[in-house]
């Protein structure tokens, strides 16, 4: 990654057309033909962020789960007694589609104050065909009315309805939700929680291919809560993305290496379960793309990318330098967008952040305070 001092951007028709020495890209595009200008002096500016995993369409409030998590219970306990993501499911089953919108563009609105100008967002909190369907012509609508790029992704393999078997539910995620939301075209990746008591990696595999059918890339959450082979099952099916990765093993990293995931770390999910860290220095060694990302939802309540790059460097060991490129160029190529997205170079989309600060290594520096001053989309302010 290149720092380049006493630099200029220049933005035309979206995109960045000159960066480099203030001189030599002013003398190219003189301020004075332009229809806006900003004087950044002093201040660093740095790719949008982009944020490659999240829950952030929901309704429903969890406070009291997290206050019971600080009293020892445990996620699948809450899980167990109807809580967790089956309470979110209930909430959003009875929220209709303009509530679930507003929910929605109000977190987008917070994301993009904190420098976010792409972020994936999933289903998932519907679990039968009808809400599923809903939730994502809902995150389609926010794509069209916020500044924030929405990425959609179907997760209707996301937890087990109560009273339903694991094995008959993943035939519905199969044979009526996929269907469904391929007919409408309604999202780019399909993702299903690959975890011990959840689904099965044979499970897991079902609905991926089944999605790989109907168009969809896969994802996958893998090795959050144990190990049970869900980095292996990204590999082989030459998913996008393999995410969580609490407990992947150096032989998992290679496989996603070898096979081109990108391995997306979300150390918010980690600090708010009390859980140990994902492995980022193992990954280093094995040259792996690394992403993070924030895993905003209900139980990992956080929209900001400066505060995901804090835990990275804290709690993960990243370098300053490293967790930036996990939250630009590798994010970006965890959501499958082109070479380009997350970057400065001519080409790039003019997704610009400029920091009230000097450096980029202020956002994981000053930790819990937002940095970002303005926010550029597509060469247009739309924040600060």
């Amino acid at each position: 990654m290149e720092t380049i001092h006493n630099a200029a951007v220049a933005v035309d028709d979206g995109l960045v057309v000159a960066v480099g020495d203030t001189d030599d890209v002013t003398d190219a595009h003189p301020p004075s033909a332009a229809d806006e200008t900003y004087d950044a002096a002093g201040q660093a500016v740095l790719p949008g962020f982009v944020d490659p995993h999240t829950h952030a369409l929901f309704a429903g409030d969890r406070s009291d789960e997290f206050e019971a998590k600080l009293r020892g219970k445990s996620y699948q306990e809450l899980l167990a007694e109807g809580g967790g993501i089956l309470r979110t499911v209930e909430a959003v089953r009875k929220a209709d589609e303009d509530t679930l919108l507003a929910n929605l563009l109000s977190h987008l609105d917070v994301m993009l104050e904190h420098g976010t100008t792409t972020v994936e967002v999933k289903s998932g909190y519907g679990l039968d065909t009808d809400t599923e369907l809903r939730m994502l012509r809902v995150i389609g609508r926010a794509d069209e009315q916020h500044p924030v790029d929405v990425v959609p992704t179907f997760m209707g393999a996301h937890a087990v309805p109560q009273g339903m078997d694991t094995d008959d539910y993943v035939d519905e995620v199969c044979d009526e939700q996929l269907p469904a939301v391929a007919e409408q075209g309604i999202a780019q990746f399909c993702d299903v929680f690959c975890e011990e008591g959840v689904f099965s990696v044979d499970q897991s595999r079902r609905v991926l291919e089944a999605g790989m059918e109907h168009g969809l890339t896969p994802k996958v959450h893998a090795e959050e809560l144990a190990h049970i082979g869900g980095t292996q099952l990204a590999a082989e099916l030459g998913a996008t993305s393999a995410d969580h990765l609490l407990h992947s093993t150096a032989e998992d990293v290679d496989a996603l290496v070898d096979a081109g995931v990108v391995p997306v770390l979300l150390p918010g999910t980690a600090f708010g379960l009390g859980a140990a860290y994902a492995d980022a220095g193992m990954m280093r060694d094995r040259d792996a793309p690394v992403a993070i990302a924030t895993d905003f939802n209900p139980n990992c309540h956080s929209h900001s990318m400066g505060f995901a790059q804090s835990l990275a460097c804290v709690g993960m060991g990243m370098t300053p330098a490293e967790a930036l490129l996990a939250s630009t160029r590798n994010a970006a190529a965890a959501l499958d967008l082109p070479a380009r997205h997350g970057t400065l170079r001519e080409g790039a989309p003019g997704d610009l952040v400029v920091l009230d600060a000097p450096s980029f290594r202020h956002v994981p520096y000053q930790y819990g305070v937002n940095l970002v001053e303005t926010v550029w989309k597509g060469g247009v302010r739309v924040s600060g």
